[in-house]
């Protein structure tokens, strides 16, 4: 493994975590292939999905838009190289924040294991599990963010 390939695979995650937090939509788009495996079923019971990278995107919207703040936090990559695919596990810590009444957090800390493919001229996500070591706060504020997010997205907000 070059450090080249060290950058931009760690530099990968890198973007998710900001397109999330700034709500820079295409930049978190664009970490990705076209179709991705998504598995964050530590966080919402849910199995392993495959779906388009666009769809996934989109389907992040409504939560993220919804809340007032985020901030993920990546540290630790451990990355590996097998000619045209690698793997990246990198612990993380997600802070959410809602405010209505008063400020309220629900965080998760735990490690990302992505798995990337290069199409020749750079690194892209092609699959994201999350394992989840630990949550703190008031949970129940994604899906009330979720709904803000939707009404947000319709007009109606």
């Amino acid at each position: 493994m070059t450090r080249n390939n060290f950058v931009e695979i760690t530099q990968r995650r890198y973007e998710y975590a900001m397109g999330i937090d700034s709500r820079d939509f295409g930049l978190l788009r664009s970490v990705f292939t076209e179709n991705i495996t998504m598995n964050f079923e530590d966080y919402n019971g849910l199995p392993e999905t495959k779906l388009r990278a666009d769809d996934w995107v989109e389907s992040c919207k409504p939560l993220f838009l919804g809340l007032d703040s985020t901030q993920h936090i990546m540290s630790n990559p451990i990355v590996t190289v097998e000619g045209d695919t690698a793997s990246c596990k990198m612990q993380m810590q997600a802070f959410h924040f809602y405010q209505d009444s008063y400020q309220k957090e629900f965080s998760i800390g735990g490690y990302y294991e992505d798995k990337l493919f290069h199409n020749g001229s750079k690194w892209l996500i092609s699959a994201v599990t999350l394992n989840i070591f630990w949550t703190r706060g008031a949970r129940d504020i994604m899906g009330v963010a979720t709904k803000r997010g939707h009404a947000i997205l319709d007009g109606t907000n």
